[in-house]
């Protein structure tokens, strides 16, 4: 006989993910390995799906498991929610630290916090941004937008939207060049890239395939420093359509397969606190109105 499936069960199934062990999920949850064990085991039978693979090192998501961890990464989320909507409003108080890039603090989150601060007096928000990562773990912010998605730890994720790449130029560097460049073309021009230190962002591998050896005429490890390189006519750059439109720079190629996934990320023990759920909460609404100018040229 089939398993009921008890929605609970999907906090176990998203521990053992995002901390690979049974152990690291039970130390998570405060429960123990056996009873993780158990639960697992019976939200198994309940889906009639394995949803992990077991290995020496670990537990890896199976093919079916990767499939549900999104939609069981939206049953936390609303969970969390429903339990924080009641006596919201009036209880929203103290600092919340955010971790995010420059060009998303200043296009999008700054401009927008007077509304969420107008609604909450009580409530304060410091806006981290520079190259450095901040560990939310450690507590060094309270939640964080990535680009790259965390694979591992107690955290609580939504995805946002995605950021749309493209090839730009400077009207100045395009004449030189003998106007918008095209197909094989674009291989002989100068390029504005990424440090080595960046080199695993698919921006940065879709320069490197394209230069062929030669090396980068400019490298920056910001896309604010990139803008401006790009700006001042040194060399075409693979940028966020929304930062190089600003800056009236030209697309030379809307698609570049560079589009990054934008995580807002929480530690879950923070994740029901009324305060960040309200900054999360303004942040999630925020991304869905200016999705499309996030995406496209």
């Amino acid at each position: 006989m089939k398993t009921e499936f008890n929605w609970d069960d999907t906090r176990v199934f998203l521990a053992i993910a995002r901390a690979g062990t049974l152990s690291g999920a039970a130390e998570a949850m405060s429960i123990g390995v056996a009873t993780i064990s158990r639960r697992l085991d019976r939200l198994e039978q309940s889906l009639s799906v394995p949803l992990f693979s077991r290995h020496q090192s670990g537990y890896r998501l199976t093919d079916d498991g990767e499939a549900l961890l999104e939609r069981a990464e939206a049953l936390e989320y609303a969970s969390l929610a429903f339990g924080e909507t009641a006596n919201l409003q009036g209880n929203v108080a103290g600092l919340v630290r955010l971790a995010t890039s420059d060009n998303l603090a200043t296009h999008f989150i700054l401009p927008s916090l007077k509304g969420i601060l107008d609604t909450y007096p009580d409530l304060r928000v410091e806006v981290l941004s520079g190259v450095q990562s901040v560990n939310l773990h450690r507590r060094d912010a309270d939640m964080a937008i990535r680009m790259v998605k965390p694979e591992i730890g107690n955290l609580t994720l939504k995805r946002l939207g995605t950021v749309g790449f493209g090839v730009y130029g400077a009207k100045t560097y395009l004449d030189e060049m003998g106007g918008v460049p095209a197909g094989l073309a674009l291989s002989n021009a100068q390029y504005v890239g990424w440090s080595e230190s960046h080199q695993h962002l698919p921006a940065a591998r879709w320069v490197t395939k394209m230069l062929r050896g030669r090396p980068c005429r400019v490298e920056a490890n910001t896309l604010v420093a990139q803008v401006s390189a790009v700006a001042s006519g040194l060399g075409l750059g693979v940028l966020p359509h929304f930062m190089a439109r600003a800056s009236g720079l030209q697309c030379v190629q809307p698609d570049t397969g560079a589009d990054q996934t934008l995580w807002l990320v929480m530690h879950s023990d923070l994740a029901g606190s009324r305060r960040v759920r309200a900054v999360a909460d303004h942040l999630i609404a925020l991304f869905d109105k200016h999705k499309d100018h996030l995406m496209l040229p």
